[in-house]
């Protein structure tokens, strides 16, 4: 693939992220291209945010470095001004939060100050004026690391997912029938 057709292709991916969601066979173009750049130097992070959301990453879902989350991210990041604003906001604003509760920043802070943060951004019920960007900064970092991670070869594995294949034939299961025969009735 050449420089250009995959710059436009992680452009458009990273449009469609922004706006809601992208189809998974595109972000397998994003984690090839990540991987073709090894060793990863972030693009749109610098190099303390880019390891405070390789460390978030880890921290949403355990073995999500394996996957490249936290690549898969800022390469996006890198090719839309919006995301990337997202991203280096809300680590700016992770760090601050961090300072102003223990006075280290996230990285240095110590594993059960971490969690207690997470903890206070990780649910809507705990919104206040203080908490409101953290919490919407997490939950960005919370879908596109599961985003990022069961896309990614290592993800899929774990899910057990064997690709797609060709079928001779496909029965409904009696039990589906049956399932739409009745709500069908009900109707």
């Amino acid at each position: 693939m050449s420089e250009v057709s995959r710059r436009a292709l992680i452009r458009t991916i990273a449009l469609s992220v922004t706006c809601g969601g992208f189809p998974p066979a595109d972000a397998q173009h994003v984690h090839q291209a990540a991987a073709a750049a090894r060793p990863y130097r972030p693009k749109a992070l610098n190099t303390h945010e880019f390891a405070t959301l390789q460390e978030l990453c880890e921290l949403v879902i355990p073995g999500a470095s394996k996957g490249g989350a936290a690549e898969f991210i800022d390469l996006l990041s890198s090719q839309n001004p919006e995301l990337a604003y997202i991203y280096t906001g809300g680590l700016a604003w992770l760090d601050q939060a961090m300072v102003d509760t223990v006075n280290l920043t996230f990285r240095k802070a110590s594993p059960e100050q971490k969690a207690a943060m997470l903890e206070r951004i990780a649910y809507r019920r705990n919104e206040t004026p203080e908490t409101a960007a953290g919490i919407r900064f997490f939950r960005w970092v919370r879908r596109m690391t599961a985003d990022a991670y069961y896309t990614s070869a290592e993800g899929l594995k774990e899910l057990g997912f064997q690709g797609n294949g060709a079928l001779k034939e496909f029965e409904v299961p009696q039990t589906a029938i049956e399932y739409a025969l009745k709500r069908f009735e009900s109707a």
